[in-house]
């Protein structure tokens, strides 16, 4: 049998679904510094190596793997987004809550300050009231919770331990 003989008996042929196909297989060979040929048996066998083996998981089997994960993620950030809203909520309430004690104009007790707030003029320096309030989470719709950072400012300033400048407020204590 002479070499053609071999060679056609070697020979499989295969049709790829487009010209674009077949010319992205030949560039990706050539960077590989790798015949065509060459190209597609190694990546042919590496398919096939250890398919229905242990620990090698057949195409239909990752497949219906990667639909399970992806249906997971979905449920997962559902949940998550329920979550987030759930705390943002739970956040806002507490804000007011807390802010309550600086809203009402005969209020006998204690008055805790803002720890957030005081973080922030804490810093050293100069934060105009529109950063306050971004840096709280607080929105300028929010009358009442602006006003209450508006009275604890004063409470504060009041105390000698901030100051009102032209720019914002600075911590002086």
């Amino acid at each position: 049998m002479g070499k053609t003989e071999t060679i056609k008996k070697r020979a499989v042929y295969v049709y790829l679904p487009s010209e674009e196909t077949a010319e992205r297989w030949k560039q990706l060979a050539k960077r590989s510094h790798a015949s065509i040929s060459k190209f597609v048996i190694e990546r042919v066998e590496d398919s096939l190596h250890g398919e229905g083996e242990e620990g090698y998981p057949k195409r239909a089997e990752l497949i219906k793997q990667l639909k399970e994960l992806g249906a997971t993620l979905a449920a997962r950030e559902q949940e998550n987004e329920i979550l987030r809203r759930a705390y943002e909520r739970l956040d806002s309430e507490l804000r007011r809550y807390r802010a309550q004690p600086f809203l009402e104009e005969g209020f006998q007790g204690v008055r805790r300050y803002d720890r957030k707030l005081v973080n922030v003029l804490r810093q050293g320096k100069v934060v105009g009231s529109d950063e306050i309030l971004e840096r709280l989470g607080i929105e300028p719709s929010e009358a009442d919770l602006v006003k209450a950072v508006s009275r604890q400012l004063e409470g504060l300033e009041a105390y000698g331990l901030v100051k009102a400048t032209a720019r914002g407020w600075k911590w002086t204590g």
